[in-house]
């Protein structure tokens, strides 16, 4: 049987794809064939464009997924606007800096519901639908501090190693259904959040000199992987976390 990364006639839903690795992973989607649904709090213009420039269906649905609240009614539009869901990205984000001694309840919380609690929540409201089919790609969003601890950002360590642990738990007991999960893992990629960090002369020679490609990562390194994970390729994968990270961890 001929291997293939098509995802025509598939539906997927992307959260967090106003911009950096969510948009480039729903545009990667649309290109590859899949009609796209992307969540988050603000309209992601530039995202719908780049999905319909393709030919594919967008339907943008607003949700704040800081809390579990519309967790159903995210997966109940992208099913009423699409037809179906064989895929969920879970991208969406957020990150709180501070010294360990000084860190607040609050933002400990913020993180830990957004990139951890609403996550599961989202994949377990998808993998209901999935299940009932037969069929279905979770691919989560994780991170370098999946494996690693980080400096001043506790709570976010602590939530992508927990989606590296739920993605292998919900892994274990959603592939007698046919649905697949897996985690990508990224490095030190360019987007906006990571600005600072490129601005920073030494951060940016230090980052640099760790990383044995030479060179920051870019959004579409993202996509590509996620493509694969929602494609049929990867049938026999389930349970990974995926790091694309030019090497870094290699190091």
């Amino acid at each position: 049987m001929a291997i293939s990364f098509d995802l025509a006639g598939k539906a997927a839903l992307v959260t967090g794809a106003n911009t950096g690795i969510g948009q480039a992973i729903a545009v990667a989607l649309a290109e590859a064939g899949a009609d796209v649904a992307v969540a988050g709090r603000s309209e992601p213009v530039e995202t719908l464009a780049a999905i319909e420039s393709v030919g594919r269906k967008a339907v943008n649905i607003k949700a704040d997924l800081g809390s579990i609240a519309p967790v159903q009614r995210v997966i109940d539009e992208a099913i009423a606007g699409l037809g179906r869901l064989d895929i969920l990205v879970n991208n969406a984000g957020i990150i709180r800096r501070d010294d360990l001694l000084d860190f607040n309840e609050a933002d400990w919380d913020a993180v830990i519901d957004t990139n951890l609690k609403t996550l599961f929540f989202l994949s377990q409201a998808a993998a209901r639908s999935m299940a009932a089919r037969g069929s279905g790609k979770i691919i989560n969003i994780a991170s370098l501090l999946s494996f690693q601890g980080g400096i001043r950002v506790p709570s976010y360590a602590a939530a992508k190693s927990g989606v590296s642990g739920v993605t292998k738990a919900m892994a274990n007991e959603l592939a007698p259904k046919g649905v697949q999960v897996n985690a990508i893992a990224p490095g030190y990629i360019s987007t906006n959040n990571t600005a600072a960090l490129q601005g920073d002369e030494t951060r940016n020679r230090q980052i640099l000199e760790r990383i044995p490609t030479g060179r920051w990562g870019k959004p579409e390194d993202i996509a590509g992987a996620a493509v694969f994970l929602a494609s049929s390729a990867s049938d026999y994968v389930t349970g990974q976390v995926l790091a694309v990270d030019g090497g870094w961890l290699a190091r």
